[in-house]
């Protein structure tokens, strides 16, 4: 098996003390030290290029770089940070290549200091979207370079997961932030659909952050959307927040080696006195055939009735909780080949119906060494109880912040 493991001494997102320019770090702290001065978004850009140079002819992750670009405009920020700090300071940005630098998204991450070096590899020619198409092959995994990371999103998870930046872009019209989320390790959030105005004429598809790290998820959202999610990222009062679990969410198959995992994930937090599971029979309709009608011509009578059915069921259990938590996917990632048969949106689509915010964050791992991810739900709008749950998860069992190679 082919493995990426970037060397153990450097290895992307490790903690580091020294102000070196080369060394991989968080958005949050990148932004911090540039803005005290102590680093310069040109020596950040040069370092990212350099690690993207050498880390992408096996991991494929980006379509294309701007280094001239990216460097004109490190200079320019650093003349624009005269007037006073930004958020996002010297943050280099992935770009998801069907986005671009024109898209709202990325133009207010620009807005608060980030700096897009160049666009990741989203599919093409297939049925299935969960894998990165470029000109030199398909995007790897940077856990199992024979896997896929997920899609449609692929690059700009695999980006984040290998630690060549710190921050991408992404956009979830079935599952395309979180299914890449899961399969690489990293924090994947889905808007709630409407807060930004949608790329699809059917409404499906909201924004969102791929990160390392919950903090560096939630300064990408306030940049986004002018909130304080970071607020969110401590000790919450008020008592635990109360959940539903659901393996299958009543339709899907979903493997014991997955469901395992994220299972853990959600009971670390109840064994915390952070949850409390409520017992709830969540049923939903298999949003399949709505989805599809929405997309493309279909039955949209048939359609508007499953979606109505489900809302109704998802309205009842946020009547009773304040999260749904599930897997994120029904399997591991797959090879290169393909899913077959399996519907890897089977988890995650039904909240594009419904609209619901939802985040896939890292839950642990398969017996193929390749993460899993833990999927959460909340009421339309309350995304700062994804970021709670998902900074708790984080403090509570910290997750890898770099691939290694899995024990055999």
């Amino acid at each position: 098996m082919d493995t990426a493991t970037p060397d153990e001494a450097t290895a992307p997102g490790d903690p580091v003390a020294s102000d070196d320019p080369a060394a991989p770090r968080s958005a949050v702290e990148i932004a911090e030290l540039v803005n005290a001065g102590r680093l310069r978004p040109v020596n950040v850009v040069e370092a990212t290029l350099a690690r993207i140079g050498t880390a992408d002819a096996t991991l494929r992750a980006f379509r294309e770089t701007w280094p001239e670009q990216a460097r004109h405009a490190a200079r320019e920020l650093e003349r624009a940070l005269a007037a006073g700090p930004l958020p996002l300071a010297g943050v280099p940005l992935g770009v998801k290549a069907t986005e671009g630098v024109d898209s709202l998204q990325t133009r207010r991450l620009v807005a608060a200091g980030c700096i897009p070096v160049g666009a990741t590899a989203v599919p093409r020619g297939t049925p299935w979207q969960t894998w990165g198409h470029t000109d030199r092959g398909p995007t790897a995994n940077p856990w199992r370079t024979d896997r896929t990371p997920g899609g449609s999103s692929a690059g700009s998870a695999a980006a984040v997961a290998a630690g060549l930046v710190p921050l991408a872009t992404g956009n979830d019209g079935a599952g395309s932030v979180r299914i890449p989320a899961a399969w690489c390790g990293v924090v994947g959030i889905k808007l709630t659909n409407g807060r930004l105005p949608a790329i699809d004429a059917a409404g499906l598809n909201a924004p969102g952050p791929l990160a390392r790290t919950v903090a560096d998820a939630a300064a990408y959202l306030d940049a986004l959307l002018g909130t304080r999610l970071a607020g969110h990222l401590g000790p919450a009062g008020g008592g635990p927040l109360r959940a539903v679990w659901s393996a299958t969410l009543g339709h899907a198959e979903v493997d014991p080696d997955v469901a395992g995992p994220a299972r853990a994930a959600a009971d670390r937090l109840a064994d915390a006195g952070l949850l409390r599971l409520v017992a709830h029979d969540l049923t939903l309709a298999d949003p399949a055939p709505a989805w599809r009608a929405l997309r493309a011509p279909g039955d949209r009578a048939a359609a508007a009735d499953l979606r109505a059915g489900n809302d109704a069921r998802l309205a009842r259990l946020f009547d009773l909780a304040d999260l749904l938590l599930t897997p994120t996917t029904p399997g591991a990632a797959h090879g290169h080949a393909g899913p077959g048969d399996r519907m890897s949106v089977a988890l995650t689509w039904a909240f594009n119906l419904s609209g619901h915010p939802a985040a896939s964050v890292p839950a642990g791992f398969a017996p193929d060494g390749t993460p899993v991810g833990l999927q959460i739900v909340a009421r339309h709008r309350h995304e700062h109880l994804l970021v709670r749950t998902a900074a708790a998860l984080q403090s509570l069992h910290p997750w890898p912040l770099h691939p290694h190679r899995p024990a055999r």
